[in-house]
Order: C-alpha cells, then sequence, then structure tokens
C-alpha cells in the first residue's frame, strides 16, 4: 500500500474487491507493532454485518476508494476476530494464510566458510 497515506484517512472510505464490487466500508485501520506502518484494514461489509480483516499491503488506494485485489467471497470468509482488538501474531498469521501471503522463513545463517579457497589456512 502507499506508505503515505494517513491511517486515519482510511477510515469511512469505500472499499471494493478485486472485480469493482462494492465490500463495504472502512471501519478500522491495524498498524504494525514492529512498524507503525498500516497493515490491516476492519470492512464493514453491511449494516448489520460483521468486518472482515483485509491486508493493505497488496490493496491500492485510487481515487478515494480502497481497492483490495481479492474476491469479495474470500473477504467475507475472512476469520473473525472482532474489532477493537489488538491482533495477536498468530491471528495475523491466520489471515495471512487465509489470502495466501504466507510468510516466508527467515533468510538462512550466512555460511563462514563461504569464499574461502581450499588449503589457505590462517594460522
Amino acid at each position: 500500500m502507499q506508505t503515505d497515506i494517513d491511517p486515519r484517512n482510511l477510515i469511512g472510505r469505500k472499499a471494493f474487491d478485486r472485480n469493482g464490487t462494492k465490500i463495504g466500508t472502512v471501519d478500522e485501520v491495524y498498524l504494525d507493532d514492529a512498524t507503525g506502518v498500516p497493515e490491516w484494514a476492519a470492512i464493514r461489509t453491511g449494516l448489520f454485518s460483521r468486518d472482515a480483516f483485509v491486508p493493505l499491503e497488496p490493496s491500492r488506494l485510487v481515487e478515494g476508494t480502497l481497492h483490495i485485489p481479492f474476491d469479495r467471497g474470500l473477504i467475507k470468509d475472512a476469520p473473525d476476530f472482532g474489532v477493537g482488538r489488538h491482533l495477536s501474531p498468530e491471528q495475523e498469521l491466520q489471515l495471512y494464510h487465509h489470502y495466501g501471503l504466507d510468510v516466508g522463513a527467515p533468510p538462512p545463517l550466512p555460511d563462514h566458510d563461504f569464499g574461502r579457497l581450499a588449503g589457505t589456512e590462517d594460522g
């Protein structure tokens, strides 16, 4: 997502799925604990419906509306953790898995012997 956007300005904006179908309205924005960057939005999917969490990273703000690159059905089927509370790392992981945005494994540790020529021992 565009990092220069104030997350408070997202609240109340209309949200659309990948096909341009209206999903609802941005109800809340959740920031990453470590970086403070907007990471998730809760979309109110209807007057008496629940909020659906959507990832902001692949989403785009276009002409004042939030466009989420997933189908409406997938968004509406996202795990429901309720709004107004902190998302735990486990809940975030469930959301990443739901959207197929699996968090990769950490990079391997560097090989300290890499680049040293055979037979050239320091001594």
